[in-house]
């Protein structure tokens, strides 16, 4: 741990989502327990329905055997009939309501328990937030700054501390805006700590320029010297292309590449310069590739 944070508001936050987590899980026990409950009230008035049913069946079942021994009148057999038809639909809709009554429950605990879940992952939220409050460092390596002290308030966003690791390092490269064009991802590069050269290639370049140039990101494939450190300032040459057998000289102050221009020749005595038109092709940032016109 490097430094460790404090704030009331956060730390109050976390404990009343545990508190409320804890009340939705009280709430979803209560809500079984008041569903279960309605739910065998709504069984035990299927059971005396069904009770109901039973004993105007059996009744029927008698009336109908005395009525043709001519022993029961006609309308007491109509009322029978009428009883346990009325029973066997009262008990149909009780059976349907206890279908639907199910379907309903089993929605509320589903929609209680979603509500648990968003509390819970609110209050994981929240102590995650109060544990970093203890900084630490998310990398292996060495701490190079602590840039706050005891008692200071900070404000989000700012750089509390500075870990870098030695063994994992990389060089940054400023390139002008002119010279942008012909830089690429994975061409070899050529750091110059000043006390090595360390071999790499390109891993990023930035998308847009600051301050007229690109910051270019070269990886370090070679092995680091002793004197390579987080924060050394270095120098770097990227090979945009390697040609074989070419006439090159110094880039000129005029002329671009792939122009023809006049340019001054020594004689083969040496004694004068002849001038002659020569045509520029590839350049690169000091040196312009000359071919005979």
């Amino acid at each position: 741990m490097i430094v460790e944070l404090s704030n009331p508001q956060m730390e109050q936050q976390a404990i009343d989502t545990e508190f409320q987590v804890k009340a939705a899980e009280a709430d979803e026990e209560s809500l079984r327990v008041r569903l279960e409950s309605e739910n065998m009230t709504q069984q035990s008035a299927i059971a005396t329905i069904n009770a109901e049913y039973s004993q105007a069946k059996i009744q029927l079942d008698t009336d109908e055997v005395l009525a043709k021994q001519g022993l029961t009148p006609e309308l007491l057999l109509k009322i029978s009939r009428v009883k346990v038809q009325d029973l066997a639909n009262r008990l149909k809709v009780e059976q349907q309501r206890l279908v639907i009554s199910g379907r309903a429950t089993k929605a509320q605990i589903n929609a209680q328990e979603s509500r648990i879940q968003q509390l819970r992952a609110l209050a994981k939220l929240k102590k995650d937030q109060v544990d970093a409050l203890k900084v630490r460092s998310g990398t292996n390596g060495v701490l190079q700054v602590v840039t706050v002290q005891e008692g200071q308030q900070v404000a989000p966003g700012v750089n509390i501390a500075r870990v870098a690791d030695p063994a994992s390092l990389k060089a940054e490269l400023k390139i002008a805006e002119t010279q942008i064009k012909d830089v690429r991802v994975g061409q070899p590069v050529a750091i110059d700590t000043r006390n090595g050269i360390i071999q790499g290639q390109v891993s990023r370049i930035d998308p847009a320029a600051r301050e007229g140039t690109f910051v270019v990101d070269a990886e370090l494939t070679g092995p680091l010297p002793a004197s390579a450190r987080p924060d050394l300032s270095v120098d770097g040459t990227i090979e945009l292309e390697r040609l074989q057998n070419v006439l090159y000289v110094g880039r000129p102050a005029f002329g671009q590449g792939q122009q023809t221009v006049g340019m001054f020749r020594l004689t083969p005595d040496g004694q004068e310069a002849v001038r002659t038109q020569v045509t520029l092709g590839r350049s690169s940032v000091s040196t312009i590739e000359k071919r005979p016109a």
